[in-house]
């Protein structure tokens, strides 16, 4: 008996919780990293190998966040100049109250924190890795 040959069948989007435009916006950004997210995934990824794995870029709700803990729920949001804008700080109140109401913590670090302190960057975060119970525990 012979099988037939199916082809692979791909899903549009990798999560049914994520649509296929908010995989394409995050790949986007993925792509076209600020020099602030360059520094910070190189120290995030040190991290990965203490048995925390983050993702960058990665499509949460309805937002793409900076970079994502799956282990811990928690998200890591980098803040650049804009973010001191009122208006801008509004939206952000907004953003980390959603995610949060979802049942993540987020931490925000201006840009200059990575650039110019990338111990107290990695010390932070990972103090608030090991202070978070596990999510899937």
């Amino acid at each position: 008996m012979e099988l037939a040959e199916t082809p692979h069948l791909r899903r549009k989007t990798r999560s049914l919780g994520r649509s296929s435009a908010q995989i394409a916006k995050a790949r986007e950004l993925r792509q076209t990293p600020t020099e602030a997210e360059q520094v910070a995934w190189r120290l995030l990824r040190g991290i990965k190998f203490k048995g925390f794995k983050f993702r960058r870029q990665h499509a949460l709700g309805p937002y793409v966040v900076d970079f994502y803990c799956a282990q811990r729920r928690l998200v890591v949001e980098l803040d650049g100049s804009v973010h001191g804008q009122p208006r801008q700080a509004r939206r952000d109140i907004q953003r980390d109250a959603h995610i949060e109401s979802l049942g993540y913590t987020v931490l925000r670090f201006p840009n200059g924190i990575v650039q110019q302190a990338p111990e107290l960057f990695v010390q932070k975060v990972w103090d608030a890795v090991w202070l978070l119970p596990e999510a899937f525990g």
